[in-house]
């Protein structure tokens, strides 16, 4: 009889493909500490350390990410009392609200009629016009300076209303785009931009508008520019570059340069260029109108 107690046990393997474990969807994964990026030496000799007393490796890499987790809350913590610290000296250091009935008296001419308006001295001309007199042409763009859209005319001279205070201008005449027309016609300079098709969104045409009114007055008067030639003899007459340079602190983003130039030119040379657009006529859109209709009639059918 053979020996059973020492004979060793062969089992066949079953032919196929071998069932895989079955797994849930749903079954969370924990993360595996081990798994992670490996131990720097101060690490690695700290674990020694510890494996000799006794703490086994998993442990050791728990008590690490605890304690890191221990780090990032007390720092978030921080960095969240620094934050409130700050906003309240923010809002301590905040200049107060202007006293009930306080303010200066600003008297000004805007347009050719006389305002008085009692303001707070820290209001700049650019939100006067547009919140006190309701003049809404003169735009807000960049609010520092560098678009040119709030451009408005003090006393002649080109300003840009968003870096001006209010009380600066005080008794100084002011023009904005509003004033440049009469109740009977426009001005030469806007018919200029209608006639070349100086604008296209027209956000800052007004600025643009009173930018070129006081640039010609500005050539009358003999100012010069960066690219004049001979400041002891300024040119009457404006070159092209001359009124681009003139014109530099006027930005348009629809980029009607050409057309601004071209307007600008018109009226202060006389120069007249080809226009190369018009006003459809009722006969025009008369046609459009019927051959849209037919389309449409088409495309159903």
């Amino acid at each position: 009889m053979p020996n059973l107690g020492h004979e060793s046990r062969i089992t066949k393997k079953p032919s196929g493909i071998q069932p895989t474990p079955r797994t849930t969807m749903h079954e969370p994964r924990t993360p595996d500490p081990e798994a992670d990026t490996p131990l720097s030496d101060d690490e690695n000799a700290l674990l020694d350390e510890m494996i000799r007393s006794g703490l086994p490796r998993r442990d050791f890499l728990k008590l690490m990410f605890g304690a890191s987790a221990g780090i990032f809350a007390y720092q978030l913590a921080t960095e969240k009392q620094i934050f409130a610290a700050t906003s309240a000296l923010a809002q301590g250091a905040a200049a107060p609200a202007l006293a009930e009935g306080a303010g200066v008296a600003v008297q000004l001419t805007v347009n050719g009629a006389s305002k008085t308006l009692k303001l707070d001295p820290r209001v700049v001309l650019l939100d006067a016009l547009r919140d006190k007199l309701a003049l809404t042409g003169t735009k807000k763009g960049c609010d520092h300076g560098q678009c040119g859209a709030c451009t408005v005319i003090v006393d002649g001279k080109r300003v840009l209303s968003c870096l001006t205070l209010a009380a600066q201008v005080g008794g100084k005449t002011v023009t904005t785009v509003e004033g440049l027309a009469t109740q009977e016609e426009l001005h030469s300079m806007q018919e200029a931009f209608i006639e070349h098709d100086g604008f296209q969104c027209g956000y800052c045409t007004p600025g643009q508008l009173c930018s070129a009114v006081a640039l010609l007055d500005e050539a009358k008067r003999g100012e010069c520019s960066y690219v004049t030639a001979d400041v002891k003899s300024p040119p009457m007459q404006l070159s092209d570059d001359e009124i681009r340079e003139r014109m530099s602190g006027n930005i348009c983003r629809c980029a009607a340069y050409p057309q601004i130039l071209a307007a600008i030119q018109s009226v202060h040379s006389g120069r007249k260029a080809t226009q190369t657009w018009g006003f459809a006529t009722e006969e025009k859109l008369a046609e459009i109108r019927k051959e849209f209709t037919h389309d449409t009639t088409h495309d159903t059918v």
